[in-house]
């Protein structure tokens, strides 16, 4: 007899069916699963075997072959383990039922407990696209499940109580999420602004970079307080909106990164690799591929500290996300491409030691090391960080002061004041802040006066600035003059942009 289940896998950030098809014959025992199928998915035949006898199912000693369909796309992981037990149950009739309203998906134990998988909300959203009636998840996957509205998340906890539910012996209640609870309870800051002391310019700067979405480098000695003002800005970034937190859950479900407890990515990520990371970890990819840090800080921020330390061609693939927004991955049988929206904040030492131009301790690199240092940085790489920002030691004052600064709340609204203003500009299309502006649109909202038409043409000739410098100084130029919620971009806006570009003047402290 034959038996269709169907389920559904993922590839990249989009899904497609597999059908589950079980044929039990008559001939000597044998289990056999085609379809290109990977390591994960063969293996399951000896889960399925066990999982289905320590269920109290009597599985059959005939021949077996389980196709999943279509055959021509390569399938990995362990969650077509629960719809092929299923299928075979079918197939032996000891399941009289029609499971066509259903997607399945889950893990078998070889106890038949079904165990978390990875991917469940694009396979959720999926199966609502598909008009399926529901989707029977793992236990553990059940609140990730439930943030898609209007379709039946079952949860099961093992293969006995799939099978009675299926066949109408037990009822489970549909698993239905509270998406705006579960938001107010996830979206909350463990810092704040108020903490960092003195280094006024810097928050400004920072202030900037969140308003617009421009890419930052700060440059400071060891102990300046680069790190501490880097995982504060994740809390002055405006809050999300449901789609992008759909989409950026989306990618953390196919990474495998949500937990039962946490099902839901309601704040702006913060990510922060060590510099021994490797490109694929970096930017995705690898035999089966991954979404890595760049997309895994979609929406939020990039901080890589100790610039300089990660590996030069790690930091080269870093150039098509920072231009485009995504990253594409090709390999022999396909070509993904994952969302990459994000914030870069990269922090180095302006010498290897350190301590160059410091007031305090002496530094003693030779100028050639120093070059050699910054060198490792491209110029290309460069041209697409918007700011450039110096942080100074901390003076004793500013260290035993007890003055708090402004609340990462104060400083929230302002730049929640400039991204409503580039949204009414762009009129709600694909750009949403000042950072992603093409060449049309800086022609069109970056226009100078005559004053600062001649400052900035000072500036290029100073400061040997590229075409692409030049977009992103208009740029920055234009946010600075949103926080002022001004539509005309003064002098001083232009001469604040043109001091965020200090490595473009061989800084020396």
């Amino acid at each position: 007899m034959i038996a269709e289940v169907e389920s559904a896998a993922v590839v990249g950030m989009d899904c497609y069916k597999v059908q589950v098809e079980v044929d039990i014959a008559q001939g000597l025992p044998a289990f056999n699963i085609v379809g290109l199928p990977d390591t994960a998915i063969q293996e399951s035949k000896e889960r399925i075997r066990s999982g289905t006898g320590n269920s109290e199912y009597e599985f059959p000693l005939k021949r077996i072959t389980v196709n999943l369909a279509p055959a021509d796309i390569r399938k990995e992981g362990p969650s077509f383990d629960l719809p092929i037990a299923v299928g075979i149950l079918i197939a032996t009739e000891k399941l009289r039922t029609n499971v066509d309203e259903y997607l399945i998906i889950g893990e078998l134990s070889l106890t038949g407990e079904v165990r978390k998988v990875k991917g469940v909300l694009p396979l959720t959203i999926y199966a609502k696209a598909a008009k399926k009636k529901g989707i029977i998840v793992p236990y553990e996957n059940a609140n990730e499940a439930s943030l898609v509205e209007e379709i039946e998340v079952i949860p099961v906890r093992n293969l006995r109580e799939t099978i009675d539910f299926l066949s109408g012996s037990i009822d489970i209640s549909p698993i239905e999420g509270s998406l705006n609870q579960i938001i107010e309870e996830e979206s909350w800051d463990e810092v704040d602004f108020y903490d960092v002391k003195a280094q006024y310019h810097v928050k400004r700067a920072l202030e900037v970079a969140s308003a617009g979405s421009h890419n930052v480098l700060m440059v400071g000695p060891p102990g300046s307080g680069k790190t501490m003002l880097a995982r504060r800005v994740s809390s002055i970034l405006p809050e999300m909106e449901m789609e992008e937190i759909l989409e950026v859950t989306k990618i953390y479900s196919i990474a495998g990164m949500l937990s039962k407890e946490v099902s839901l990515v309601a704040t702006r990520p913060f990510r922060s690799p060590h510099h021994t990371i490797s490109c694929a970890g970096l930017v995705g990819g690898g035999q089966n591929p991954r979404p890595g840090e760049v997309s895994l800080s979609h929406h939020g921020i990039l901080f890589l500290d100790e610039f300089p330390e990660f590996q030069k061609s790690a930091l080269q693939v870093l150039r098509q996300p920072l231009e485009d927004g995504c990253v594409t991955i090709s390999r022999a049988l396909m070509s993904l491409t994952y969302p990459a929206n994000f914030t870069l904040i990269a922090a180095m030492n302006p010498c290897p030691c350190g301590y160059l131009g410091d007031k305090v301790k002496e530094c003693h690199c030779t100028p050639n090391k120093v070059q050699q240092y910054r060198s490792k940085i491209s110029g290309p790489l460069m041209d697409r960080i918007d700011i450039h920002v110096e942080v100074p030691r901390l003076s004793r004052g500013d260290l035993l002061s007890a003055e708090k600064g402004e609340s990462s709340e104060t400083i929230r609204e302002r730049v929640q004041k400039a991204r409503n203003l580039q949204r009414r500009r762009f009129n709600g299309g694909k750009i949403k802040c000042n950072a992603r502006m093409g060449p049309r649109q800086v022609k069109e909202f970056c226009k100078l006066d005559s004053m600062a038409y001649d400052f900035l043409e000072q500036a290029i000739d100073k400061l040997g600035l590229s075409a692409r410098s030049y977009d992103r100084i208009l740029k920055v130029s234009r946010t600075i003059a949103d926080l002022r919620a001004s539509e005309m971009i003064e002098m001083t806006d232009l001469a604040e942009a043109v001091q965020y570009r200090s490595m473009d003047r061989d800084l020396i402290y």
